[in-house]
Parts: C-alpha cells; sequence; structure tokens
C-alpha cells in the first residue's frame, strides 16, 4: 500500500523503532509478528506458559505491531487521503530533534502489561500532544458505534470530553506512553502477571536506550485486518 488508490479503513501514528534496531527485534519476536513484513515471528515462551497460551495472551497487540500510540487508528475524513496524512508527518518532523527515553520498565496499566519509561520527559508528552492536534482535522467524526464502544470502558467526564473533542480519550492530560506486552489478563491464573513481568525484563534487558527520532505511519488495511508499518519519518532538527 503505497499510494491512495488503496485507501486503508484506518490510519494510526505512531512510535515505532527503526525496523532494523534491537528495540524493533526484541518488541515484534515478543508480540510474535513484524508489522513491517507481515511475517510471523517465534516468541519468547516465559517459562510455566505454553506457546499457545503466550499467543492467546499476545494477540491483541500483535494486531497492531509494535509501536506506542501518538495519534490512535482513525478513519480519514472525506477528501482526506494518505497524501494529506503524510504532508501532516512531514510538517510534524521539522525542527524537532531526538531524543532518548529514560529506562523502560515493564508494568501493569490496569488489565494490561506495557513498558513505560519511569519518567516520561516532557518533549514527548508534547510530540504526543501535537500529533494529536495536528492530525485531528484528517479524521473522520467517530460514528455511534464506537462512541458506544470507547464508552464502555467507563470514561470519567473528563474522558468523555477528550473522546468527543478528539476522537479518543486517553490524549493530552491523559496520555500515557507506552508499548503494550499484553491484552487483558482478566481470569489468568494468579502469578501470571508476575512471570510476564519478570520474561518482558530480562527479554528488554540489554537494548540500550529507547530513542525517539521518528513517527511512523501505520494502516489497517480493511475492518480487522493488522495494521502495517507504511512508512517512516525522521525528525528534521
Amino acid at each position: 500500500m503505497t499510494d491512495d488508490a488503496a485507501r486503508p479503513h484506518r490510519v494510526a501514528v505512531y512510535y515505532a523503532p527503526a525496523p532494523d534496531s534491537g528495540w524493533w527485534s526484541a518488541g515484534s519476536h515478543w508480540l510474535g509478528r513484524c508489522a513491517a513484513t507481515g511475517r510471523a515471528l517465534t516468541q519468547p515462551c516465559p517459562p510455566g506458559l505454553s506457546p499457545h497460551a503466550f499467543a492467546q495472551l499476545t494477540a491483541e497487540p500483535r494486531r497492531y505491531g509494535w509501536h506506542a500510540t501518538l495519534k490512535a487508528p482513525f478513519q480519514l475524513a472525506e477528501g482526506q487521503g494518505l497524501q494529506q496524512v503524510r504532508a501532516a508527518l512531514h510538517q510534524l518532523c521539522q525542527q524537532r530533534s531526538a531524543f532518548d527515553l529514560p529506562a523502560l520498565q515493564a508494568c501493569a496499566m490496569g488489565s494490561f502489561l506495557a513498558l513505560r519509561p519511569v519518567q516520561p520527559p516532557a518533549a514527548l508528552e508534547q510530540l504526543a500532544a501535537d500529533c494529536v492536534r495536528q492530525l485531528h482535522p484528517l479524521a473522520a467524526p467517530l460514528g455511534a458505534s464506537e462512541l458506544a464502544r470507547r464508552r464502555r470502558a467507563g470514561l470519567t467526564a473528563e474522558q468523555d470530553a477528550l473522546l468527543l473533542a478528539w476522537g479518543y480519550p486517553w490524549v493530552l492530560d491523559h496520555y500515557r506512553f507506552h508499548l503494550s506486552l499484553t491484552g487483558t489478563l482478566h481470569d489468568q491464573p494468579a502469578g501470571c502477571q508476575a512471570v510476564l513481568l519478570d520474561a518482558a525484563s530480562r527479554h528488554f534487558s540489554g537494548l540500550g536506550p529507547c530513542r525517539i527520532d521518528r513517527l511512523s505511519l501505520f494502516a489497517e488495511p480493511t475492518p480487522g485486518a493488522d495494521f502495517v508499518l507504511i512508512e517512516q519519518m525522521s525528525f528534521q532538527p
């Protein structure tokens, strides 16, 4: 998918490491799929879990690919296409310098696990806010079914207002940068979370700093399809 003739069902703007980097390889293997090539990858199955069980626990983030959300998946507004998204990303990358994240740690975020920086830098929060604001004009309004689906998460009044304003409730003051490691762990046996956290800490150790130096355009070609990495644009200080 390289042009507007293949208009995707949804697009998203993520942080994703370079596909030739250690961070991309480690994250993609953890999830079991490379979003750049579409290939299935062998997962590092934690002790005490079968490969099938681990694949099920990582099925939800595997569909989206190894990433941290900056602008959540959205349908393009009428008259908007990939060309307009690329132009917006180019503008976002202008006059922006790369930076390293503080150490990432595996932790629980509600019902799922993720890697998060110990203390997110202000530049990261600003990048996410800029992506939300500058890409929003390209997004189609949310339909009633999507609003209802989002509201089933039990949003606060402020989160609901953000959903209506920006199409996603966890933005701006409610944004939390993270790279998802699992889907929901509800109904999992006692001790499963601890095993997964330990396995993730070991799997991602020794990689060095995670560098924020690019924006990544992902697409969901058809409803329910796996997200694929279309293009990356580097910051241009």
